[in-house]
C-alpha cells in the first residue's frame, strides 16, 4: 500500500512540474515575440523601458493588491457624480455621502457611520460572520478600529450622563462621610484585657504565701 501511495505522489509531482514547465515555456516565448516586434532602430532608452514593461505579465495582478474600481475616485461635485459614486460602492443614493473635501484624500469613498460590529444583530446569516458583513457591503475607512475585538460602540443600558452622575455623587458622598468621621470621632468602648490565673498573680510578683485578691472584669 505504502509503494502504491509512493507512486501516485510521484505521479502527480510529474504532472504538476510538467504544467508550470508549460505555463513557464508560454510565458517566455510571449515576451520573446513582444522583444521581437520593438522596432530594430530603437534606442537603448525605449528597448530598457520595454524590457521593464515586460518583465510584469499583462492581465495579472497580485492577489493582495486593489483593482481600479475599488479605489476611491474624485470628489463628486456633481448629482451625476455622487449617483455613479453611490453605485460604484452598492448604496442608494440617499444613503451615500462622501467625506469632507479638505484635502486628507478620501475622494468619493462613503463615510459611513463611526459604529462597531458589536451592534450588529449576532443571529443573523451574514455571508462573512466573523466580520458581520455582507460581500459587496462597503466598508468603514476605519474598518480595523471597529471590529469586534476592538472599540465597542453598543449603547449602555443606562446613559453616560446618569451613570456620571451616580459615580460622581458617590464619591463626594463617601468624602462628605469621612470628614463628619473625622470632626466627630467615635469609639467602641473596650473592656480590660483578662489574664488567667488572678490575672497572672504570681507571674506579676505576687507573694505566693497570700491569697491573690479575687478579680473582677465585669459585674453581674
Amino acid at each position: 500500500r505504502r509503494s502504491s501511495d509512493l507512486l501516485v505522489r510521484t505521479r502527480c509531482a510529474c504532472v504538476l512540474e510538467a504544467i508550470f514547465g508549460a505555463t513557464m515555456a508560454a510565458t517566455g516565448f510571449r515576451w520573446l515575440r513582444a522583444v521581437a516586434r520593438q522596432p530594430a532602430m530603437a534606442s537603448l532608452g525605449t528597448r530598457s523601458q520595454a524590457a521593464v514593461g515586460l518583465l510584469s505579465p499583462s492581465g495579472a495582478r497580485g492577489a493582495s493588491g486593489t483593482s481600479k474600481d475599488m479605489l476611491p475616485g474624485p470628489y463628486p461635485k456633481t448629482p451625476e457624480e455622487r449617483a455613479a459614486a453611490a453605485k460604484k460602492y452598492n448604496m442608494r443614493v440617499e444613503d451615500y455621502e462622501p467625506y469632507p473635501d479638505d484635502g486628507m484624500g478620501y475622494g468619493d469613498y462613503p463615510k459611513l457611520p463611526d459604529k462597531s460590529q458589536h451592534e450588529r444583530d449576532p443571529f443573523y446569516s451574514w455571508d462573512h460572520p466573523d466580520l458581520r458583513r455582507n460581500w459587496g457591503e462597503p466598508m468603514h475607512w476605519q474598518f480595523d478600529m471597529y471590529i469586534r475585538n476592538r472599540v465597542d460602540t453598543s449603547p449602555t443600558p443606562v446613559p453616560w450622563n446618569t451613570m456620571s452622575k451616580q459615580l460622581f455623587g458617590f464619591i463626594a458622598f463617601m468624602l462628605f462621610m469621612f470628614w463628619v468621621g473625622e470632626q466627630f470621632p467615635s469609639y467602641q468602648p473596650v473592656a480590660p484585657k483578662q489574664y488567667p490565673y488572678n490575672n497572672l498573680y504570681l507571674e506579676r510578683g505576687g507573694d505566693p504565701n497570700k491569697a491573690p485578691e479575687e478579680v473582677k472584669n465585669y459585674e453581674t
